[in-house]
C-alpha cells in the first residue's frame, strides 16, 4: 500500500474528485479527515468547513493532528466551477470563486505546512485546472483562480522544500462527474472530445490515482509540478480530422 501509516486530510470531499481521492487515500492505507462545506456523503467523521474561512483551515488541521496525532498529506480539492465571460463577472462572482478557490487552497495549504514544518515531512496535493494553465471561453474567473492555485504550487514548493515538503497539483481536463453532466451542453461535450486526444472525458478514479502519487514516496522527488490529468488537451496542437 502506497500510503500505509500516513495521515491525510482531504477538502472537498463529498464527491466528485474529492470522493475519489478520499477513497483511493484510504485503499493505499492512510488514514483520512474528510471535509467539505457540508457532510453530507463524507460518511463518519466528516468534516463540514468552509476552506474560504480561515478559522476553518486552521480547525481541519487542528481536528486531524487531534484524532491521529499528525498530519502527512493534505489535498487542497474544494472549490467551484462557474462560468463568466469578461462583462459578466460581477465583482462579488470575482470575489467568491477566489476565495473558493485560491484563497480558500492558501489557507488550508498554510495551516498544514505549520505541524508538517515541525515534522520534518509532508505531501500537499493541490487541484489545479487545464483552465489554469490555458485559457477558455468564459473561464474569467475561475481561469484566474486555477492559475493563481498554479502559482501557489510553485511558490510553496520553493519555500516548503527544505522543511521535507513538497507540493504539487494536479491539472484536471474535464472530467464525468454529476457537475460535468448537469452543466454541459451537448455542443460542449462535443468540442471538449474533439479537442483531447484520447477523445472522452477523464474519470475521478484517474484524478485520484495521480493524488495517491504525488501524496506517496514514489513522487519524493518530485516537487513544484502541475500535473495535467487531461488526456493529452494541454499537449495537442491543430490536428486533422
Amino acid at each position: 500500500m502506497r500510503l500505509q501509516g500516513r495521515v491525510a486530510a482531504v477538502t472537498g470531499a463529498g464527491g466528485g474528485i474529492g470522493g475519489a481521492i478520499v477513497a483511493a487515500f484510504r485503499a493505499e492505507g492512510a488514514e483520512v479527515v474528510a471535509a467539505d462545506l457540508k457532510t453530507d456523503g463524507l460518511g463518519p467523521g466528516g468534516l463540514a468547513i468552509d476552506v474560504a474561512r480561515p478559522e476553518d483551515a486552521r480547525r481541519l488541521v487542528e481536528e486531524t493532528v487531534a484524532r491521529h496525532g499528525r498530519i502527512d498529506i493534505l489535498a487542497n480539492v474544494a472549490g467551484i466551477s462557474v462560468r463568466h465571460a469578461i462583462f459578466d463577472v460581477t465583482p462579488e462572482d470575482f470575489d467568491r470563486v477566489l476565495r473558493v478557490n485560491l484563497y480558500g487552497s492558501f489557507y488550508c495549504l498554510q495551516e498544514a505546512a505549520r505541524p508538517m514544518v515541525e515534522a520534518g515531512y509532508g505531501r500537499i496535493v493541490n487541484i489545479a485546472s487545464i483552465s489554469g494553465v490555458r485559457v477558455g471561453a468564459e473561464r474569467m474567473a475561475y481561469g484566474i483562480s486555477k492559475a493563481g492555485v498554479v502559482a501557489l504550487t510553485q511558490q510553496a514548493a520553493m519555500e516548503l522544500a527544505p522543511f521535507g515538503i513538497t507540493v504539487n497539483a494536479i491539472a484536471p481536463g474535464p472530467v464525468d462527474t454529476a457537475l460535468t453532466r448537469a452543466h454541459h451542453t451537448p455542443a460542449a461535450r462535443a468540442n471538449y472530445r474533439r479537442m483531447i486526444p484520447v477523445a472522452r472525458y477523464g474519470l475521478t478514479e484517474e484524478m485520484a490515482d495521480a493524488a495517491v502519487f504525488l501524496a506517496g514516496e514514489a513522487a519524493a522527488y518530485v516537487n513544484g509540478v502541475v500535473l495535467p490529468v487531461d488526456g493529452g488537451y494541454l499537449a495537442a496542437g491543430v490536428r486533422e480530422d
